[in-house]
């Protein structure tokens, strides 16, 4: 396992996070806005009242303190690319780490640190649009088989998560920790160009991951059916109406679903408090 520059923070992304998003039943995308919302209106003033001083609330926020800082100054590197020129050396450093670009087939490569910063924004929640993901759908179809109570997730179908579960799972989760320090400042940057200038990315990270975690571990492979549309959805409520970085672990078969949490916990641990 290599280390230092050649393990890019993105690997948090690729398999972690980003190489999720490949990984998900391609929901209907969700509108961001169901109406308009009516605003309040304020009780008149009474008659020859002076004029009140304007309410603490009206005044703009204090940004949330950070709960997982990092030490980004011992880790800092003056030779970072420029966020909008560091896509080839991204790649290229990915490519480095994975000793070969088979893992990272699902990858967009143009703007691969925003894309990544963007999904990671999106997974816990049930349906993104595609703008908003850094990696291509898996290869294949789901693999199905009859079951009781109807079609349920075919054991063979975890052959297709395999080869991006080992190569996660392989991961030095310590030295990963270090390059995403490293390369912390341009992750951070991508993250305020969101237009979240008071949030903390890491922070994010690490809310996103204890959302993974929670994900449940059915007893048996989940039941599926076709909508409308043709499209695979869970038959459970419960389960369908989780995010899409939960569904893409409900979609594996137990044993990489652990191996995938643990991992998650060892680089949990390796970026938070």
């Amino acid at each position: 396992m290599q280390s230092g520059k050649a393990v890019w923070p993105w690997v948090l992304g690729v398999v972690v996070i980003g190489g999720a998003g490949g990984w998900l039943f391609r929901d209907q995308l969700k509108s961001l806005a169901d109406g308009v919302p009516v605003p309040v209106q304020s009780p008149p003033a009474s008659a020859g009242a002076p004029p009140q001083p304007k309410a603490a609330a009206e005044t703009a926020p204090a940004p949330p303190a950070i709960q997982h800082p990092l030490d980004t100054e011992a880790a800092a590197d003056p030779a970072l690319p420029e966020l909008a020129d560091s896509d080839i050396a991204a790649w290229s450093a990915l490519s480095q780490l994975f000793q070969g670009e088979g893992p990272l087939t699902l990858l967009l490569r143009d703007h691969l640190i925003q894309r990544l910063v963007t999904q990671v924004d999106n997974l816990d929640k049930p349906s993104v649009p595609p703008t908003a993901l850094a990696a291509r759908p898996l290869p294949g179809s789901l693999q199905v088989e009859p079951g009781e109570g109807g079609e349920r997730i075919a054991a063979s179908n975890a052959a297709r998560y395999a080869p991006y579960v080992q190569a996660f799972t392989a991961l030095d989760a310590a030295a990963t920790a270090t390059a995403y320090k490293r390369f912390y400042p341009l992750i951070q940057q991508a993250y305020v160009d969101l237009g979240r200038p008071e949030g903390y990315f890491n922070d994010r990270l690490v809310a996103v991951i204890d959302h993974l975690l929670e994900t449940p571990e059915p007893q048996q492979a989940p039941l599926v059916q076709r909508d409308e549309r043709g499209r695979y959805r869970f038959v459970d409520p419960d389960l369908q109406a989780r995010s899409i970085g939960q569904k893409a672990l409900l979609r594996m078969d137990v044993a990489q679903s652990r191996a995938v949490k643990q991992q998650l916990r060892a680089i949990r641990s390796a970026i938070a408090r």
